[in-house]
């Protein structure tokens, strides 16, 4: 066979297989016998062999892995994995559709979907092309596994039809099929392997293996659920247009998905599923429920860790019965005292559990619970086991109530409870070990400073020797090297990776420190907005609360807890310290985003949906003249920015106080304005 021949047919077979391999795995009707595929599949591999120069990187045979990955590159999502809100009963299910009514109005429509027991993934695509897949990580940041994903035959590596965006991301589930699960399952078994507990964690761990040849013979699937791109809203208007388009690009959607306009068809929905999800051949815990309409979600917007127009719904999780034992009293980073209840080993949804969630004194009193109790116990959210109730019919007589401690358990300082607040806190911070160790170990962690070569052991071992006492010890170790020398386990390999780990650390932005210094409330998105708000730390740490509080999704308590930090005269001296050694402390702006000042000191609120630019061209816009954007409407407020569909609420409250209502032809005419 010529090289010309070569390609036609290299051609050919591709397109036949990629089109069985559609038929096979998203639409489930099959159009040729095992048999007939698997000798194209080997005619194929043979012509590719012969003609090297033709080898495609999307061809039907690079699905069978190979690739040996010995680190997974972290890789920033273009837009936040974010996490959905959750709850278990009607009555929140329905004050959900309350706040979207009040914030929306009465027209728009919700989007019902089960909710997959699997690895979330998110997909990008170059033209048609599988380009990277990345797994959910800390919502921010996850594993590249590109390599990985390639393997999974309902997930195409190229493209079926035209009509996609040149650049877009799709978010969907990895899971396995329970008779896959359980038939490798048993293959472990009878090989002596230790057996995984559930089909997520089974696949979960392949994903995340090192040879890709591996993962391709583990039967993953994937549903695919969510688009992202740039100018969305242009392609489609909602949310239920764009899971009828992708279906003929070639992804594997859902069919179990409805289209619902009133919460009581959402609430038939769920319970039609709660009745038959057993029927399904993969695991499901509940269901999730979106508003439709793109403009409408854009309108409803995010808290720091979920979206407003989103929420799932969990089916009731699995219970089981055990002894309590006993209390333990953990001390968190912030001087937070934790019980958890110390169990007699009990299998729940698969796995064993032997110690599970108290909360905190409140809930202790609330369960009642006494010495020996026989108590139920589940997984919250199937993740975390808590204690749910106490079978007052086998409490053994005489049995002594729990008492909850006034003093920390580690340094025995008096704990306090603010005003409103359920935990109790160890207000010793620089003197009580579990949290100089813990800030110390956040401090370094992956989503603050990322210091490689030093981990919570580390952290630990350091502190029982004298050698860290807080975060800024850290920079001082290069100083302490002949006593590191001589700590077991500790050669000069390890001491020059970690030294250069700690080093690197002072590359790490404003934002990065910010969240590493531990400040209650404050997290990552919280961070970010106050470095962008802020620009530097000595203008955050002269700011009143008041100050704070008017940025942005900031609000009281993380105002307060910000302020009262930085009223510490310990946290100043450590954050000179820092600045010392060469942390980042301010915000490194990029003059070339600053276009002029014509909206300095003017504060603005985008609402609706806008047909010359999206929101988000609208955000730069504004920030690129010097202009702020608020997240709510009040008296503080310049300029409303209204598009269409805009929430009725906010156009009420808008013209209540007077505030001027502006288009987007209004704001480019403010923006010009020059005088």
């Amino acid at each position: 066979m010529s090289p010309a021949e070569a390609a036609i047919r290299i051609e050919e077979l591709t397109r036949e297989l990629n089109e069985y391999n559609y038929q096979y795995y998203v639409l489930a009707n099959p159009s040729v016998s095992d048999y007939d595929f698997d000798q194209k599949l080997k005619e194929l591999e043979a012509l590719e062999q012969q003609f090297p120069q033709f080898l495609d990187p999307d061809s039907p045979t690079q699905q069978v892995g190979g690739d040996i990955t010995q680190r997974f590159k972290t890789v920033r999502h273009r837009w936040s994995m974010l996490s959905l809100g959750n709850t278990y009963s009607e009555q929140e299910l329905r004050d959900f559709d309350e706040r979207v009514r009040k914030a929306i109005g009465n027209d728009f429509e919700y989007v019902c979907e089960l909710k997959f027991d699997g690895l979330s993934i998110s997909i990008t695509y170059e033209n048609g092309i599988l380009k990277q897949a990345v797994t959910r990580g800390d919502g921010t940041q996850g594993d590249e596994v590109t390599t990985n994903v390639r393997t999974i035959r309902s997930i195409p590596n190229r493209l079926k039809n035209n009509g996609y965006p040149d650049l877009f991301e799709i978010r969907g589930e990895i899971f396995m099929h329970r008779p896959a699960f359980q038939r490798l399952n048993n293959e472990r078994i009878e090989n002596s392997e230790m057996a995984y507990a559930n089909p997520r964690n089974f696949a979960a761990g392949t994903i995340k293996l090192q040879d890709s040849a591996e993962v391709a013979r583990r039967p993953l699937d994937c549903f695919l659920y969510f688009l992202y791109s740039d100018n969305r809203n242009k392609l489609f208007k909602n949310h239920w247009d764009s899971l009828q388009a992708i279906k003929k690009w070639g992804f594997h959607v859902c069919e179990h998905t409805l289209l619902c306009r009133s919460i009581d068809e959402v609430l038939a929905f769920i319970t039609k599923w709660e009745e038959q999800r057993l029927s399904l051949s993969y695991d499901i815990d509940g269901i999730v429920i979106k508003v439709n309409d793109y403009g409408q979600q854009e309108e409803l917007g995010f808290t720091a860790k979920s979206p407003r127009w989103a929420i799932s719904y969990k089916y009731k999780a699995e219970q089981v019965e055990t002894v309590f034992q006993s209390v333990s009293y953990q001390v968190g980073r912030t001087g937070a005292v934790t019980p958890v209840a110390n169990l007699k080993p009990v299998l729940l949804a698969g796995t064993t559990v032997k110690r599970a969630s108290l909360h905190n004194a409140n809930e202790i009193i609330r369960l009642d619970l006494h010495e020996g109790d026989t108590v139920y116990v589940e997984k919250g959210g199937e993740i975390i086991p808590k204690v749910m109730g106490v079978n007052f019919l086998k409490r053994v007589a005489g049995a002594q109530p729990i008492i909850y401690p006034s003093t920390c358990p580690q340094c025995s300082t008096l704990l306090v409870r603010k005003e409103g607040e359920a935990v109790h806190y160890c207000p010793n911070d620089e003197g009580c070990p579990p949290q100089i160790v813990g800030r110390m170990q956040h401090f370094i962690s992956r989503k603050a400073m990322d210091i490689e070569g030093m981990g919570h052991e580390t952290i630990d071992t350091f502190f029982k020797q004298g050698l860290l006492r807080n975060i800024t010890d850290i920079y001082t170790l290069k100083d302490k090297q002949d006593v590191l020398v001589r700590l077991e386990r500790f050669g000069q390999k390890s001491i020059d990776n970690m030294l250069a780990g700690i080093e690197k650390s002072k590359e790490k932005p404003f934002e990065k420190v910010l969240f590493a210094l531990g400040i209650r409330y404050v997290g990552e998105t919280i961070a970010k907005k106050l470095a962008a708000h802020f620009k530097n730390i000595d203008a955050l740490a002269s700011a009143s609360k008041e100050e704070i509080e008017s940025v942005h999704e900031i609000g009281e308590r993380i105002a307060e807890s910000v302020n009262e930090y930085f009223a510490e005269e310990v946290h100043h001296s450590q954050i000179e310290l820092l600045k010392r050694h060469g942390l980042q402390l301010a915000l490194i702006v990029d003059e070339t985003e600053h276009l002029s000042d014509n909206l300095l000191g003017k504060t603005f609120v985008i609402s609706g949906v806008f047909e010359q630019f999206s929101r988000e061209e609208l955000t730069a816009l504004i920030e690129g003249h010097g202009g702020k954007l608020l997240s709510s409407i009040s008296g503080k407020l310049d300029y409303l920015v209204a598009g269409d569909k805009m929430g009725p609420s906010k156009l009420a409250k808008a013209e209540k106080l007077g505030i001027p209502i502006i288009s987007e032809q209004d704001l480019l005419q403010l923006v010009a304005n020059t005088d």
